[in-house]
């Protein structure tokens, strides 16, 4: 590590990837817990595969169509939306089963991805560095669309937090007193569709769901309240990244992989840890 620290000081594009990793934790530990809290991690799955399209996409439109200005996280944040929108529908007013959905849009985004992915022409490395994470390549294009999509969702959650609040813990009673759940339902959809394009850099969109659902569920042994499990998950997401930025690059490995590995290792340990503690007498 200590070698990462002084390689901080040198390169720019470290310290990029450290401000990246950063910049995910905070919507990841806010939008994780609510994830976790609501049990809707197989719902974030899709939407994190959903977001491939969107980026061969805009990538197709930027090298085949001459749209240089159209960055991939550009599709990446119109399709996780579109994908929030379309679930939120179907679960309102639609008589199909949501799971349905929820399949088949993970299951045709990847492929609609796959498809630009073949109808791009020239070398196609950028893409293949999204399904697996490549933190040390984000740019400063991307950092001030985090930092934008960073803004948006804290914004939200501070507008909505009890509306939200009483969502994820009593649906039925927040109904009853007249909250307006399909459309926060939604909201909270897209909140999440949001912090996945965030971790896209980070680890991927392979592995992006384990960091947005472990360091939430690590925090939830140890506080109950939800905004304190947020900051709590948030901080442990931030040491988690960097750490496993540090050790990949000192070790000459692959960053995204790294950090998965390291909050699996965590989660495991803090699990052992809890279930020992509820044994004891």
């Amino acid at each position: 590590m200590t070698g990462f620290i002084t390689a901080l000081a040198e390169h720019a594009f470290l310290r990029q990837a450290v401000l990246a990793g950063l910049l995910a934790s905070v919507a990841c530990g806010i939008v994780g817990t609510y994830v976790v809290t609501r049990r809707i991690t197989v719902i974030a799955g899709s939407l994190a595969h959903t977001v491939l399209g969107g980026m061969g996409a805009a990538y197709y439109l930027r090298a085949a169509q001459g749209w240089q200005w159209l960055h991939p996280l550009h599709g990446a944040v119109a399709a996780a939306l579109l994908g929030a929108g379309l679930i939120g529908l179907v679960r309102a007013r639609s008589r199909e089963r949501e799971d349905t959905v929820i399949s088949a849009l993970w299951a045709v985004g990847m492929a609609v991805g796959v498809f630009f992915l073949f109808k791009t022409p020239g070398y196609k490395a950028d893409l293949i560095t999204y399904l697996f994470g490549n933190i040390v390549m984000v740019d400063p294009v991307a950092l001030r669309l985090l930092i934008g999509l960073d803004l948006v969702i804290l914004l939200l959650v501070l507008v909505f937090y009890n509306p939200l609040l009483a969502v994820c813990f009593d649906e039925e009673f927040a109904r009853l007193r007249g909250v307006r759940v399909g459309w926060l339902y939604t909201l909270l959809l897209m909140l999440i569709a949001l912090t996945i394009v965030t971790l896209v850099y980070v680890v991927g969109i392979v592995m992006v769901i384990a960091l947005v659902t472990l360091p939430a569920s690590v925090a939830g042994l140890f506080v109950r309240r939800l905004w304190p499990t947020m900051v709590l998950a948030a901080a442990l997401s931030s040491v988690l990244t960097v750490a496993g930025l540090g050790i990949s690059y000192g070790a000459d490995l692959p960053a995204g992989a790294t950090i998965v590995l390291l909050t699996g290792l965590v989660y495991a340990t803090a699990q052992l840890a809890a279930g020992l503690g509820r044994r004891r007498p």
